[in-house]
């Protein structure tokens, strides 16, 4: 496997981070009560679906690292009930799967990873969970998005992974994150 792959994986990692970094900043801007309003969606609320974003990534994260959680990440399944809560606990997940992906290798990448389902031990390539770990998260955060839409204030762009000519829009966004676009892309 090419090291050009394993560094797909690390920008991943940070793309996720920074779409919740840029979804979560936006729903800042909402009242509690915008926050929690019912509205469509698989799980029926900006609070409840970005909620369910952070104990799924709770979930798989723990279990990329080698943690035994599992089912128990989603117990309480709307942990952080104000988004100032909610938003530096997603930072913090986020900063520990790029911290995973960036310690990638080839070997590893194709590694075995164990899932605590409770009732049964899942195996998964670790290339494979990685890639349903992100599939999610994307799923979910373009509920929120759709959400989002009904409130006063305006999404923001979500469907967007680092054009390199584009590097000075979100400059400001990657200094929020400590980010340089050389921390992305290192080799």
């Amino acid at each position: 496997m090419p090291a050009g792959l394993v560094q797909t994986y690390r920008a991943f990692a940070h793309n996720n981070a920074w779409a919740n970094h840029r979804l979560l900043t936006a729903c800042a801007a909402l009242s509690q009560a915008d926050f929690e309003a019912e509205r469509t969606g698989f799980f029926p609320s900006l609070q409840r679906t970005l909620n369910h974003v952070h104990v799924i990534d709770l979930f798989y994260v723990d279990a990329l690292e080698g943690g035994w959680l599992g089912p128990a990440a989603w117990k309480n399944d709307v942990p952080h009930l104000s988004l100032a809560a909610l938003k530096p606990a997603q930072a913090a997940i986020d900063k520990r799967l790029i911290a995973m992906c960036d310690a990638l290798t080839p070997e590893i990448l194709n590694g075995i990873v164990r899932i605590n389902r409770d009732t049964r031990v899942q195996a998964e390539r670790r290339d494979r969970l990685l890639m349903h770990l992100f599939q999610h998260q994307i799923h979910h955060r373009g509920q929120a998005h759709a959400m989002l839409s009904e409130t006063s204030v305006a999404p923001p762009q979500l469907d967007e992974f680092f054009a390199e000519g584009e590097a000075p829009l979100r400059a400001t966004e990657f200094d929020q994150l400590g980010w340089t676009e050389e921390t992305v892309w290192k080799a």
